[in-house]
């Protein structure tokens, strides 16, 4: 059933999937909801420099759209003004007795700021920054007359607006841990329609010598053959070059996502660091394996081989959709074995020539590729599926029983 206008519209308001799709959108109109509350808030208390308040939300909603990546950019924030307003209190308790020696005033406010810097530097990053800046808000002026009314009330100010901010992350929430989920089932996804369509390559054709023809009647774009070769080595496909670019675009897109998938959900930095290197290396294979089919339109190949690639080929396929199924899937289903298949029980594979050898070299590393990624993903999967939020599993199930299937998850 076709959606209505009304569930199109309100579907990235409600639904996590849609949501997902429409992030950019979603977060800009967080962020103005975030400002406008910190105006009113502002207008309201008539609080000195309640600027501060409208900055902070800016400084830690403007470029951040998840959850993860929001609460650890609060949490420093929140940290080093803190910090500061102990350093500077602390640093104005211990000089209270110099007097009109301002030299030593400033001298000693040159050395704290070298301190903090190394410490930033070399430990503490951003939470350093705010440590020294909030420090230099209070001690900056020597005569001590206004350091209530002036640093302490920025600093408060600045905390206010990290509230803000962590308050606004509940208005349509964006999940670093769904997203990092939706991006790679995407890949996985795309990945195996790509694959799917090698089979066009070396299909039955293969086994006659004829010039390359490629005949797959869902695809429009050009195939671009040499000009000095009657029988091509590469063909250029024009979509296929698109669908690439894409899959490498969204495999960048995860990056941002990691750490803030590591906060939320409690997986070690270094797991999804492996994850997302055996995410990047199943792309490359497959490119490689993209490249080489072409080239093998004209080689021939025994009917014995030839039937063991295409269900090889078919098993592998069928394991990156069911992989990006359980990814988008918001129930606890489990991550099935890659294939049955093993080369090695095939000599037959020894005999043929080395191009279809390397082919099947490159065939069994995707293989391999993809069953260490399974197995991370579902080592992992308690820590990623809770952390997904319970609301988006409950929603997601409710919206399949509605509509009687998995319509857009493709599950």
């Amino acid at each position: 059933m076709k959606p209505t206008f009304w569930q199109r519209f309100t579907a990235p308001f409600v639904e996590p999937y849609a949501r997902y799709q429409h992030a950019d959108i979603l977060h800009a109109i967080r962020l103005g909801v975030a400002v406008l509350i910190a105006l009113l808030l502002n207008e309201f208390t008539h609080l000195p420099h309640g600027e501060w308040t409208t900055i902070t939300v800016f400084v830690i909603l403007g470029l951040l759209q998840y959850q993860g990546a929001i609460y650890t950019k609060a949490k420093e924030r929140i940290l080093g003004t803190l910090l500061g307003v102990v350093v500077g209190l602390s640093f104005l308790w211990l000089i209270q007795d110099t007097g009109h020696w301002l030299w030593l005033y400033y001298g000693l406010i040159g050395i704290i700021s070298g301190i903090i810097g190394y410490v930033a530097v070399k430990q503490l990053g951003y939470i350093g920054l705010l440590t020294g800046i909030t420090m230099l808000m209070i001690v900056s002026s020597p005569d001590h007359s206004n350091i209530a009314q002036d640093g302490l009330y920025r600093a408060f100010n600045i905390l206010l607006g990290a509230g803000v901010a962590v308050a606004a992350t509940l208005i349509l929430p964006l999940k670093s841990t769904l997203m990092w989920r939706f991006l790679l089932a995407s890949n996985l996804e795309t990945c195996s329609n790509l694959y799917a369509g090698v089979g066009n390559h070396i299909d039955a054709e293969v086994l006659v010598p004829k010039p390359f023809k490629y005949s797959k009647a869902t695809s429009s774009a050009s195939i671009i053959y040499p000009k000095s070769s009657s029988v091509p080595d590469t063909p250029v496909n024009k979509s296929l070059v698109k669908a690439l670019q894409k899959i490498n675009k969204r495999l960048l897109a995860v990056r941002p996502h990691i750490a803030a998938t590591a906060s939320e959900s409690g997986i070690e930095k270094e797991t999804l660091e492996t994850i997302q290197r055996t995410h990047r290396n199943i792309i490359g294979t497959i490119d490689l394996l993209l490249s080489a089919a072409p080239r093998l339109a004209n080689i021939e190949i025994d009917d014995e081989n030839h039937i063991l690639l295409i269900h090889y080929q078919h098993e592998l396929t069928q394991a990156m959709q069911h992989m990006a199924a359980v990814l988008r899937s918001p129930n606890d289903e489990v991550f099935q074995p890659i294939t049955r298949i093993a080369v090695s029980e095939y000599p037959s594979v020894e005999n043929l020539g080395f191009e279809w050898q390397g082919y099947f070299w490159l065939t069994q590393t995707l293989q391999l590729q993809l069953q260490r990624l399974s197995d991370l993903l579902q080592t992992t999967k308690p820590q990623w599926f809770a952390a997904s939020g319970l609301r988006y599993q409950r929603r997601e199930q409710r919206r399949i029983e509605h509509k009687g299937s998995e319509t857009d998850l493709h599950l």
